[in-house]
This record gives C-alpha cells, sequence and structure tokens, in this order.
C-alpha cells in the first residue's frame, strides 16, 4: 500500500549488528548495560492489538540481548515522541484512514517500516440478536440500546472516524456518545452481555471480543468506516541508525489475525493480571517456530 522505506536494511543491518555486540556501551547504540545491546523504547497506545504486539516484541528483544521499554500514552503523544526520537517505534499505525491525519501531520519525521497485518477494519458492533443489521436503522432504534454509542478513547482514530463521519453520515447526533476509554468500553459491553441487554459499540477488527462475545458488525452502506486496513510499524528517523537489525525484523513482521487472536485471547480473556511477560512467554513457546522467524 505504501512504498517501503527501509530497503538496504538488511545489509547494514547484518554489519552493524556485529558492531554493536562488540561495542555495547556505546552511547552510539541507545545506551544500556554493558552487557546490553541498548534500549529500545516504544510508544504504546491503549489498542489491545497494540498491546499484544509491543509486549510480543518486548519479549523477543529482550531474548535478543536488547533491554526494552514501553511508555503508553494517546495516539497524538506517542506519534510525536516517535517523530521527536523519544520512543524509536510504534506498532499500530492504521491505514489508509484511521490514522491519516497523525500520517499528514507527523510522517515527514517518521518512517515507515512496513505493514504487519492487512485484515484490520474499524466496525460499530452490537449483540448478535440486536433488532437491527445496519447502520442506517441505528438512529431510529437508538432507544433499543439505551439511546447510547459507547467508544473509546479520545486521541482515537476511530473515535475521530465516529465523530466525523459516522455520526453526521447516520443522523446519530442525538445519541449519547460516550467517549471513554478502551477499558471502559469493554466493561461496558461484557455488562450488557452478561445481562443480556442490547449495546452498541465502536469496536475494530481484528480483536478478542469476537471470540469472546456474540457479535455482529452493522453494516455500512455508506462506507463511513472505510474498507479494510492495514497495521503497520513505524520508527524515529534514527532507528535505522541506532537499531539496525531491529528496524529490520519490524520491516518484515507479518502477523495474521488468527495468530493475532490467539495472542490477544491469553493475554485480555483468559487472564486477569497486568504483568503480562510469564503470559506471553507462555504463548511463544506454544508458537516458537513462528516467533523464531521473526528474527531469523
Amino acid at each position: 500500500m505504501k512504498t517501503r522505506m527501509m530497503t538496504g536494511v538488511l545489509a547494514l543491518g547484518a554489519a552493524a549488528a556485529l558492531a554493536l555486540t562488540g561495542c555495547s556501551s556505546d552511547p552510539g547504540t541507545g545506551g544500556g548495560d554493558a552487557d546490553s545491546k541498548g534500549t529500545v523504547t516504544f510508544g504504546m497506545f491503549n489498542w489491545d492489538e497494540g498491546i499484544a504486539v509491543t509486549n510480543l516484541w518486548k519479549a523477543i528483544l529482550e531474548e535478543e540481548g536488547y533491554e526494552v521499554k514501553i511508555e503508553t500514552a494517546d495516539p497524538a503523544p506517542v506519534y510525536k515522541g516517535v517523530a521527536d526520537g523519544d520512543y524509536d517505534a510504534m506498532l499500530d499505525v492504521w491505514l489508509p484512514l484511521t490514522h491519516a491525519s497523525y500520517i499528514e501531520q507527523y510522517g515527514d519525521d517518521i518512517v515507515e517500516l512496513g505493514a504487519w497485518n492487512d485484515e484490520a477494519k474499524l466496525t460499530i458492533a452490537v449483540n448478535a440478536d440486536a433488532p437491527i443489521d445496519s447502520l442506517d436503522e441505528l438512529a431510529a432504534n437508538a432507544d433499543v440500546f439505551g439511546n447510547k454509542l459507547v467508544g473509546i478513547e479520545a486521541g482515537a482514530g476511530l473515535t475521530e472516524t465516529t465523530e466525523n463521519a459516522v455520526i453526521p453520515g447516520y443522523g446519530l447526533e442525538k445519541m449519547d456518545y460516550v467517549i471513554s476509554s478502551t477499558p471502559a468500553m469493554l466493561t461496558e459491553l461484557d455488562t450488557a452481555m452478561k445481562n443480556g441487554d442490547d449495546v452498541a459499540v465502536t469496536l475494530w477488527k481484528p480483536h478478542w471480543a469476537y471470540n469472546a462475545y456474540d457479535l455482529k458488525d452493522l453494516e455500512d452502506p455508506k462506507g463511513t468506516l472505510g474498507e479494510a486496513e492495514s497495521i503497520y510499524s513505524y520508527g524515529s528517523t534514527e532507528l535505522k541508525d541506532k537499531f539496525p537489525e531491529v528496524a529490520q525484523w519490524l520491516t518484515d513482521f507479518k502477523m495474521d489475525s488468527d495468530l493475532l487472536h490467539s495472542l490477544e485471547n491469553v493475554m485480555f480473556n483468559e487472564y486477569d493480571g497486568s504483568d503480562y511477560e510469564p503470559i506471553v512467554k507462555k504463548w511463544i513457546s506454544e508458537n516458537q517456530e513462528y516467533v523464531d522467524s521473526l528474527t531469523a
């Protein structure tokens, strides 16, 4: 979809990796102790697929000898952080629609590494037995859903698209559009599903909620949510010089939705804790051949 901007890094990466091994305490390698290849810092916002793959890469890179930091923020600060070089990379850029405004603002100061999933889609989801099937029926049946559409974070591209395209496109201005957070939206979804209530939420695919609950997407005849998108990794302009092999690994990274769903499911649905390290390591052990291929 986009032109790859990291061609030629592989050869550089091989040479630089040798240099990093011998000079790991050099400030030019990104810091870290004498036994580390340096510290890679990821900016991450609170979407489950981003949390899942960022924690996956944290485990992978630590096994490869890097130190890894993850800093969580809303999308705008993450984009600015990568553009300013405060973060080395981010792994949850949705294009061509959802994050188009951020790419327009910061695109000259960040580097596209590659798309790792091409099956992403923004949705408005309801319980599967809800009495409507299309967004053009929602306004007339708003009371069925408590006159409420439950959203996520204010800075999310999905929120912007819902506000600027879906709501005016389908005359939903009289509904209460609740902008909260992804965890809050999922809590409302879980409560409604357990109580047998009708519920309408902003959601996206791939997401583990489609495995956990009996949901359906409302049809979007006006195309306000866009077509299927791809999820990209982006790096700072310094990434390929600081960490060439990491840049190459992220450029080559691919993960289909089935694999992603399985990782998300063990992290967010089957596990109640907040320390994902042991859960991710267990998933890696069960998918070792795939994980090994990511740094081959």
